[in-house]
């Protein structure tokens, strides 16, 4: 699963629950608001945290009990895969709309919601009632697992036949989001095509999950404790079988996609084939084409880009695979598959402004990658027909070759199997498994020899459950914010008085005690610790306990779990639940995060002043040492808007701005222009943090501020003024995928040194260009020289110094190297010629010579001149051949006349000079 994204989302706090009406043919959802419903628009991960007891509770996802959304779903690894399905046949795509409805902690369950799915389908869309079949869970005996006959019972109670109510295993009817995590039964409503001519054609309409359960790391099933529903049905299929149509395909979702490619491919129209029947694959090209340009851009307009790990690199490998099948088989002019992205937009950019948004960037992506990717595609066809031609009618295309065409060309194993396929040539699939199962092992051996990772303390589900049940309040974390600035301007650090709630042990298990200087868990009723959270590290400190005194337990980190903080502690002594306790957080590690957060809000702020206001953030994380900040850019910054982007910076830090915090109601946050905040879900309230503008002020109606200065939603702990940052720099960047671009920046003395190395390696780098514009005496000298700039090119490469100015010296001494070189070419070339001219006058006959060269007159010969081309020539006239090197070289062949061919030889040398 690349990801999930809540689009569009109807939350129902009250009892009610209204059914969706579909109002138009184009991906639109309207859902009726009631007197005790909200209607909402935005972006939020999936509703996991809710089974997992995870969610923290004051935010407003904490309060949801039922939930109707759709969301955007991209279906292409893992256990959800159906990539190597799309195109094959009429129902399967890479990306999808999924419709659901929620219900959390039991507010309802599985006959409310068998029975509301029944009501909308034959009720509100009037599916006949005869078109539909229900599957239930029929058990697993294996794992303990009864069949699912309350779900079969309801179905029959609503009036669907038995002989139209099946029941299968849990690879059909047990559904689980992972290897690990909440899961179980479903139940699933299908659509027979057929009509009740022939036998039944059904297709997966809607599926309704009842999530019972939590698979854990060992594999066993644990029963969550809460119950919960999770429905799923796919807008594309729904649309078919209201529009009447056989396939999602046919629909208007995709029918101006597959208009838009017949004009612009010099194939025939699109016939809906499969199989067999689909002679040259043309019309599994064009659902391929189609779907897969509707993956791209809804990806790429939600941030994610090809890339070369992860997410992005599936991305790739999906461009790669359209591409592919719009060249060579739709026969597609270069260029064509961007051409069909105003299409997405013109389909789907109603529902998703951001495709709107983001047009021209993700055209000019696609249109990069499609150049990029006709080159390589050119040369693995030409590699497998090469390859093709040496092997005999009945042998297997070697796994070798199409694993070298996947690590060199970047062509997708699947892509060259479709590409072998077409020909009706196979692929050698169990030498392809034994070479993946040998880098798998190359690659464990490598994890296995890093050092191993110390185990993780958490609080899982079944703690967090146990910790409500006890009716434990969430941790009062306020503390956290209880600093203030000394007229010195220096910090002051309250402390915090607690109570020890819980103890908990490296394997998760709750202790009334712990000691001996024992790694270990530690929940309290308040703390002043910073749980790492929105990108910032999590403080450290120590606690002291009440009748110790003299003794520090150390706190190494801090962790956030639906509310309740985890601190990870080291019991040097006995801690005891119910002891009292005072924190103390390290003050400096504390300060370091402080500058480097609202340096952080800083450098975001000052990107959008830079770049435009539609600059998008693609995550951040920090700590004293260091920051880092991923954007999203059309182009790499440039030497100027770096200098320009630090300029901004410093003048804010400059002017000693007051840092205003406040929290307010998140609903006042929504409508303020500029104001930032990442896709994730904030606590309601929320914590506004301006810079030189107080909140209120920021975020009146009326106001412009957020659009002048930095205002964002964040919860981290931010510095009171912003002199303190001191100085920022911008000390590297690296492209994480097409399109996004890591920053990292250091503030304070860390900065400050990082330009007084930037300065000092100019200079270096001005004496290494005065030194070379005096030239040299010797080939020595010039060598000495070039390998100084060498050198200085590695240090520039490696230093921490401005990015800027370690790109403008990076041109310099590419440049100084190439005049370095070519003044020792042409030393060497001198030395070389005068010495050849001294050995052919000191020896002017005999069949060879035997003499002294010094190793300068070797290293660069003559450009007209090399060994191995004066070696060639002499074998070539003896019928032989020769090699080397351009200083030296051997040869074989044949003659009957020596002095003739010495004679030749030096012929030859001499009309080279």
């Amino acid at each position: 699963m690349l990801g999930i994204y809540t689009s569009l989302t109807h939350q129902c706090f009250g009892s009610c629950w209204q059914p969706w009406t579909l109002f138009s043919l184009a991906a639109k959802m309207v859902l009726p608001e009631c007197g005790c419903c909200a209607f909402y628009s935005f972006l939020e991960p999936q509703f996991k945290p809710i089974f997992l007891g995870t969610v923290d509770p004051r935010s407003e996802m904490a309060r949801f009990r039922r939930v109707a959304n759709s969301q955007k779903c991209v279906r292409t690894g893992g256990r959800h895969n159906d990539l190597e399905d799309v195109g094959r046949d009429l129902s399967h795509h890479t990306f999808f709309e999924m419709l659901g409805n929620w219900a959390f902690g039991g507010e309802y369950f599985k006959e409310e919601a068998c029975s509301m799915a029944w009501e909308l389908l034959t009720h509100i869309y009037e599916i006949p009632q005869d078109r539909l079949w229900v599957t239930y869970f029929g058990g697993n005996p294996p794992e303990g697992l009864a069949p699912d006959y309350e779900s079969r019972d309801i179905w029959l109670s609503l009036g669907v036949p038995s002989s139209r109510v099946l029941s299968f295993g849990p690879s059909e009817n047990f559904w689980e989001m992972g290897e690990i995590g909440p899961c179980g039964p479903c139940t699933e409503i299908h659509y027979d095509l057929s009509g009740g001519v022939g036998p039944p054609q059904l297709v997966e309409l809607w599926n309704l999950v009842f999530m019972q359960y939590n698979r854990e790391a060992d594999g066993s099933l644990q029963l969550l404790p809460q119950r919960h529903v999770d429905t799923g049905m796919g807008l594309e299929r729904l649309v078919a079988v209201l529009q009447n149509k056989r396939s999602t395909y046919d629909t208007d979702l995709f029918s101006p996609l597959l208009t838009a490619i017949q004009q612009g491919c010099r194939a025939p129209p699109y016939q809906g084939q499969v199989g067999k029947a689909d002679g040259g694959h043309t019309d599994m090209a064009y659902r391929v084409v189609a779907d897969h340009i509707r993956t791209l851009s809804i990806c790429m307009a939600d941030g994610v880009y090809p890339g070369m790990s992860g997410a992005s690199l599936v991305l790739r490998q999906i461009l790669r695979r359209a591409i592919r099948f719009s060249s060579e088989v739709l026969q597609a002019p270069p260029g064509f598959l961007s051409s069909l992205v105003p299409i997405v937009v013109e389909t789907l950019g109603d529902a998703y402004p951001e495709l709107q948004k983001n047009t021209t960037q993700i055209t000019s992506l696609v249109a990069e990658e499609e150049t990029a990717f006709l080159s390589s595609l050119e040369r693995g066809r030409r590699v497998i027909d090469r390859t093709l031609q040496q092997l005999g009618p009945s042998h297997l295309f070697p796994a070798e070759v199409a694993w070298s065409l996947s690590g060199n060309l970047g062509l997708p194993l699947d892509l060259v199997g479709l590409m072998l396929e077409e020909k009706g040539v196979q692929l050698d699939s169990a030498g392809l498994e034994q070479l993946a199962q040998e880098e798998a092992q190359r690659r464990s051996q490598a994890q296995q020899a890093k050092p191993a990772k110390k185990a993780e303390l958490r609080l899982d589900i079944h703690a967090l459950s146990q910790l409500q049940r006890q009716g434990v309040p969430p941790t009062d974390d306020s503390s956290k914010y209880n600093y203030s600035l000394l007229p010195n301007g220096s910090y002051e650090f309250g402390a915090c008085e607690a109570e020890i709630i819980q103890l908990y042990t490296l394997d998760g298990a709750a202790t009334d005690s712990v000691g001996g200087g024992q790694r270990c868990g530690l929940l309290l009723d308040k703390t002043n610790f910073y749980a790492e959270q929105g990108g910032q590290a999590c403080d450290r400190g120590y606690l002291i306990c009440k009748g110790q005194q003299d003794v520090l337990f150390p706190v190494i980190g801090a962790q956030i779990y639906g509310g309740f903080i985890l601190h990870e502690v080291i019991a040097l002594e006995t801690l005891k639940v119910g002891d009292q306790v005072q924190l103390h957080v390290d003050e400096e590690w504390r300060l370091g995060c402080m500058k480097k957060h609202t340096a952080t809000h800083l450098l975001s702020w000052a990107l959008r002043q830079e770049l435009g206001p539609n600059t998008q953030q693609c995550g951040s994380h920090l700590s004293p040492e260091r920051l880092r900040f991923d954007v999203a850019t059309l182009a790499p910054l440039t030497s100027e808007q770096l200098q320009a982007v630090e300029e901004t910076i410093r003048v804010a830090v400059g002017q000693d701005k007051p840092v205003y915090m406040a929290e307010v109601a998140l609903e006042l946050t929504t409508q303020i222009p500029g104001l930032r905040s990442l896709d994730e879900v904030y606590p309601d309230p929320v914590r506004v943090v301006s810079v030189g503008v107080p909140v209120a002020i920021a975020l009146a109606p009326t106001s412009q501020a957020a659009l002048q200065t930095s205002v964002e939603l964040c919860c981290g702990t931010h510095l009171l003024r912003t002199g303190a940052i001191g100085d920022l720099t911008i000390v590297g960047e690296k492209p994480l995928s097409k399109g996004i671009v890591r920053l990292v920046a250091v503030t304070g003395e860390q900065a400050q040194q990082a330009r007084d190395v930037g300065q000092n390696l100019a200079q270096e780098v001005e004496a290494a260009s005065a030194r070379l514009h005096q030239g040299s005496q010797n080939v020595v000298e010039a060598q000495h020289l070039s390998k100084a700039v060498g050198r200085l090119s590695d240090t520039v490469d490696t230093a921490v110094m401005p990015q800027w100015q370690r790109r403008e010296l990076q041109a310099i001494l590419k440049r100084l190297q190439r005049r370095a070189n070519t003044a020792i070419r042409k030393l060497e070339i001198g030395l070389a010629t005068a010495k050849s001219r001294e050995i052919l006058e000191k020896h002017p006959v005999g069949p060879f010579i035997v003499d002294t060269v010094p190793t300068e007159s070797l290293s660069d010969a003559v450009p007209t001149l090399t060994a191995e081309t004066w070696a060639s020539a002499v074998c070539s006239h003896m019928g032989g051949k020769a090699w080397g090197s351009r200083a030296v070289a051997q040869g074989s062949g044949n003659t009957s006349d020596l002095e003739a061919v010495l004679n030749m030889a030096r012929a030859f040398a001499l009309n080279q000079q």
